[in-house]
């Protein structure tokens, strides 16, 4: 349901990606700055991305990300605020 749900809003007439982010539950590395659980939340537009198998891929800073969609949290619409998908609520 998630991947076809982002293939939608990339791949839609009718659904602008740069209207849309997700917001996924980052990993800290070992160069970052460390909080109590290791991993902090980081939000990514939908036009930035590539769906590859169960990644999705984004470059930052020169580095290649890959984001499992099991830590992808929310899609949601930037402008109206509106809630796609939530992992939460999914159950």
């Amino acid at each position: 349901m998630l991947k076809e749900l982002i293939n939608k809003i990339i791949w839609h007439p009718n659904y602008n990606p740069k209207d849309y982010e997700i917001v996924y539950l980052h990993r800290i590395g070992n160069n970052e700055k460390r909080n109590k659980d290791q991993s902090i939340l980081k939000a990514i537009t939908v036009d930035k991305i590539l769906i590859e198998d169960s990644f999705i891929i984004y470059e930052v800073n020169n580095r290649t990300i890959h984001i499992p969609f099991h830590r992808i949290l929310e899609v949601r619409n930037k402008k109206t605020g509106k809630v796609l998908y939530n992992k939460k609520q999914k159950r």
